[in-house]
Order: C-alpha cells, then structure tokens, then sequence
C-alpha cells in the first residue's frame, strides 16, 4: 500500500508540474526569442521535443479515431491541424530552445544567402562553357 501511495502522489506531482509548466512559460512574455541561451536549448532538448512527439503522435491516434465523425461533420482538416500538425510544427519547425513555431528571420536570410550563391556558380559554370563553346567553334 505504501508505495502505491507513494506512486500516486509522485504521478499527481508530476502532473500538476505538467499543467503548471505551460503558464509559467506563458507568463514570461510574448518577445520573439531568436537567440536561446545553452539551458533553454537543452531543456528543449531533453524535455520539450520528447514531449512534442509523443503529443504528435497521440494526437495522431486521437485523429485517427476521431475520423469517421469529423468526416460525417465535414471538419476532418480542422481536427488534423489541430491534433497532429499543430504539434508537429512545435517539434519540428522551431530552432532548438526557440518559444515561437517557424523558421527564424536569421533561417530564411541563410537560405536566401545559399539561394545566390547557387545561382552565382550556376552563372559563373554556364559563362565558362560558353566560352569553352566559342573558343571551340572558332579553331
């Protein structure tokens, strides 16, 4: 009996952390924080994205058995987004240790950056066989 009890009041903390956590988080401020110090990475690490999939995956099961009357009800991407692709994005699209869901300005400059460079040596290989081209057409 006693570590039954023991067990239920372990579980009943744990659950009231889990419950508590969320607005503690909430409560810090809604500022974009693009740059998550060492802790906040690893707490993201260790404790949020686990938690995020094992949420995507519920909420993918969720949905599953939900389908025949969101179907019947016509709100069948409602549900979906909201049980599976809402948790999804906040494992998988957010910079580790970041609080909002998304790509970083600092995500998209790099790839806007890979982008030119890519066509800048696109560019610059079609210039050189061109030139090879011309330099063989004219021998």
């Amino acid at each position: 009996m006693k570590i039954k009890s023991g067990a239920r009041r372990a579980t009943t903390t744990l659950l009231i952390a889990c419950l508590a956590l969320p607005q503690v988080l909430w409560a810090q401020g809604s500022a974009v924080d693009e740059s998550p110090n060492p802790y906040a990475m690893v707490g993201d690490l260790f404790v949020a994205r686990p938690l995020g999939v094992v949420l995507t995956l519920g909420g993918a099961a969720v949905w599953v058995v939900s389908l025949p009357f969101t179907l019947l009800a016509g709100h069948a991407n409602e549900a979906a987004d909201t049980l599976m692709l809402g948790p999804a994005k906040a494992t998988f699209v957010r910079c580790l240790g970041c609080r909002n869901t998304g790509y970083t300005g600092r995500d998209m400059d790099e790839a806007d950056q890979r982008r030119e460079a890519k066509a800048a040596r696109r560019a610059e290989a079609e210039a050189a066989e061109a030139a090879e081209a011309a330099e063989s057409a004219s021998e």
